[in-house]
């Protein structure tokens, strides 16, 4: 491990546009060194802050590994905040948001320095979709309590729970005109869009959201990159078989699943693994050394 806390800098990003007229994509820039081995870029859960994050990538700058930590669009610090005037979902995360960020993260580390996208909830779910359709944007994929959606992949009445729960929060969105998670204590504010085309997922287990004409499920299919999966220890929203739905999208990928307990017993569950994320920072460390060691060995 390096020595020392790590650099950090705050960033301002163009959107790209879109139907909601974005402007800016605010992220914070954590360094490793002046020569990383990888620059992850963490894309969060619904209604999670990137500064929420911000001891985990400690953890990850400790081990040589830089990160740039988004806020949705919407979301946090990022502009415009969600609301009746917002009009993005799925599609237009994956196909102008994720792309203005990874170009502008290619663009400060340079084209040598090997990127991973680190999604965690959605943030997973929209990164697996942006590899479907930019397949070379990245060098693979961390996902870190990340799972479908769909309410097949939880059992008893888990199942039933996540449908109907998915489903009253897509109906409230249609008629308030976005979802109010900031005053009902789930997911923050997010558009009507977004919302339904999460609630299709619980619903169908296919990803096909509004306003797109590209089949993702068959994009999802013919990804090779290789992926980190963990699951947490305590994440009632994206449990173990959750976090194997997903990973199902992708057969072609080289897929490494793991399950992350505390060593000492501590808790953690969907969202807290961040706040105590040393023991994933250093399985994602290993698992880059694995990769590069393998690859420097075929060139």
């Amino acid at each position: 491990m390096t020595a020392g806390p790590a650099a950090t800098g705050t960033w301002r990003i163009p959107a790209a546009g879109g139907p909601d007229g974005a402007e800016f994509l605010a992220a914070t820039v954590t360094g490793a060194g002046s020569a990383p081995r990888a620059v992850v870029v963490i894309w969060p859960a619904l209604g999670v802050k990137a500064s929420y994050y911000a001891p985990f990538r400690d953890q990850l700058a400790s081990r040589g590994i830089a990160s740039v930590a988004v806020d949705l669009r919407g979301q946090g610090d990022s502009r415009p905040r969600a609301g009746r005037g917002t009009r993005h979902g799925y599609h237009e995360l994956a196909t102008r948001d994720w792309p203005a960020v990874i170009r502008a993260t290619r663009e400060r580390f340079g084209p040598r320095t090997p990127l991973y996208l680190l999604g965690h909830s959605i943030g997973g779910q929209v990164s697996v979709m942006h590899t479907a359709h930019d397949p070379r944007s990245a060098d693979g994929i961390i996902l870190v309590a990340a799972g479908s959606v769909d309410h097949r992949g939880f059992l008893g009445a888990d199942k039933l729970r996540v449908l109907a729960s998915t489903q009253f929060i897509s109906l409230v969105a249609r008629f308030w005109g976005y979802w109010p998670g900031h005053r009902l204590g789930f997911g923050g504010r997010q558009p009507a869009r977004l919302m339904r085309d999460w609630a299709r997922i619980c619903r169908t287990g296919r990803f096909a959201p509004t306003g797109s004409d590209f089949d993702y499920e068959t994009g999802m299919a013919q990804v090779v990159l290789p992926v980190l999966a963990v699951s947490v220890e305590g994440d009632r929203l994206a449990p173990g078989r959750a976090v194997d739905r997903l990973c199902a999208k992708l057969p072609s990928a080289t897929i490494d699943r793991w399950h992350f307990r505390p060593e000492h017993g501590g808790r953690v569950d969907h969202v807290r693994w961040a706040r105590s994320g040393e023991g994933i920072a250093e399985r994602i460390s290993d698992w880059l050394a694995q990769r590069h060691t393998v690859r420097d060995s075929t060139l």
